[in-house]
């Protein structure tokens, strides 16, 4: 399935292998299995740029790519938040870089600590997405951080969760798995730009870098 189907008029963020590859819940990795972990998400991130049916480069970019440039695998940004689930918020539109207004629900909120400073971060549901077989499940965090523009994407980048088990009240958010919207590659595509509420006020310099 392919992250990268966010084409102007289609109303679905899809996640893909590599998403579906991330953790549901803190049963926290320990350092080498994490690393291995990671490198896995990055073979499979590679793997998708290359193929023609999922990747959102050119085609002339396509022949030339061999890897994604990635930030050094840190296991400190790999961690344990709590997890508020929030059963009232009602369904919004969702800003993106075109006038596409795809509907969100906040499904709850991810506090934890990194650096030595509480930070939070809302997780959202895709209403559309609910409605295809296989991926009710799927949460997305779109953030930003003061690496934006600076090392990482300027727009910000995403981090796909899965629905943990009812009851579970921690999930693991590993910033490692970070990757940028299409857009960074692609002008053709339609991409959720992260709510104000989701702008965080360190660096994270993990997961996907850019150029731009």
């Amino acid at each position: 399935m392919n992250r990268f189907l966010l084409f102007i008029g289609f109303t679905v963020l899809l996640p893909v292998a590599a998403a579906a590859q991330a953790p549901a819940v803190a049963s926290h990795l320990g350092a080498p299995a994490h690393q291995q972990s990671v490198l896995e998400f990055q073979t499979a991130l590679n793997k998708e740029f290359r193929d023609p049916q999922e990747s959102p480069l050119t085609a002339a970019e396509q022949k030339t790519f061999t890897t994604l440039p990635f930030f050094p695998i840190e296991y400190s940004y790999y961690v344990e938040a709590t997890l508020v689930r929030d059963s009232t918020a009602q369904p919004f539109a969702m800003e993106t870089s075109t006038a596409r207004r795809p509907l969100y629900r906040k499904y709850g909120e991810l506090r934890f600590v990194l650096n030595g400073q509480p930070q939070h971060l809302s997780i959202y549901q895709n209403q559309e997405l609910l409605k295809k077989p296989g991926f009710e499940d799927y949460l997305f965090v779109p953030f930003t951080d003061l690496t934006n523009g600076h090392g990482s994407y300027g727009g910000g980048r995403y981090i796909d969760l899965r629905i943990p088990a009812a009851g579970t009240k921690t999930l693991a958010l590993d910033f490692n798995r970070a990757y940028n919207p299409s857009c960074a590659y692609n002008h053709g595509y339609s991409c959720p730009v992260p709510p104000a509420e989701n702008r965080l006020s360190i660096a994270i310099p993990a997961g996907v870098r850019s150029d731009h």
